[in-house]
């Protein structure tokens, strides 16, 4: 209903409920009791001697019922959203389950070493030879080990927890890093699999890894 403010008694101002609705709607801030306050409003600051057009006041109606729809159909899809996206994590974390035993290759920048081999990885991005430093607590390199990068990718390595002179180490973790001349690459452990969960909407379905710990299921390179 268009109101004149030549003509109107009341204070509610000029302009019309569908044309204010419209703006509040399209900024985020109206509401179907907010569009039913605007209406009542300008039907109390109506001219007597200029009463509402009825055809104007049938549309309004008819924008505030819309309104209403489009409230209801957001919530109704927000709603199923939800519902999906449970369903899929729920999903997701069931099927991850048949990895529980498995052994898969994770990022990490140290090694667990408990007295049997420990199996890692490098992402070379410059194939070449690829050397591969075992690193104590006390920041010493106690093992230098060459491996051959024919290609780019994940190359496999295994360390026996021995140092350059033969000697078996101590359990403990151990830093590990690996270069190709000039360019150092990101380095990844191969680990069981001893569990499977879900941690909550930023992290997702995560593994339990033998010596990592907590990892997101989408940082697993491979899967032994």
């Amino acid at each position: 209903m268009t109101i004149n403010t030549n003509n109107t008694t009341g204070t509610a101002g000029s302009g019309n409920a569908a044309g204010q609705a419209g703006k509040a709607a399209s900024a985020g801030g109206m509401t179907q009791s907010d569009f039913l306050k605007l209406m009542t409003a300008q039907l109390q600051a109506q001219d007597p001697t200029n009463p509402v057009d009825n055809n104007q006041f049938v549309s309004q109606m008819a924008q505030f019922s819309q309104l209403q729809s489009s409230q209801d159909m957001v919530s109704a899809v927000n709603t199923l959203n939800s519902t999906v996206n449970g369903a899929l994590q729920t999903s997701q974390v069931l099927g991850s389950s048949n990895l529980v035993d498995r052994q898969v290759v994770v990022p990490a920048s140290t090694i667990n070493y408990s007295g049997t081999a420990v199996s890692g990885a490098a992402n070379v991005t410059v194939p070449g030879k690829l050397t591969v430093n075992i690193i104590n607590a006390n920041g010493d390199v106690v093992r230098t080990m060459a491996v051959d990068a024919p290609s780019s990718g994940l190359t496999q390595f295994s360390w026996d927890g021995k140092d350059d002179a033969g000697n078996a180490l101590p359990s403990g973790s151990y830093k590990m890093a690996a270069s190709n001349g000039g360019s150092s690459f990101d380095t990844y452990v191969a680990g069981k699999v001893t569990a499977v969960g879900y941690g909550g909407s930023d992290v997702g379905t995560y593994l339990q890894v033998a010596g990592v710990g907590g990892v997101a299921l989408s940082q697993v390179a491979q899967i032994l």
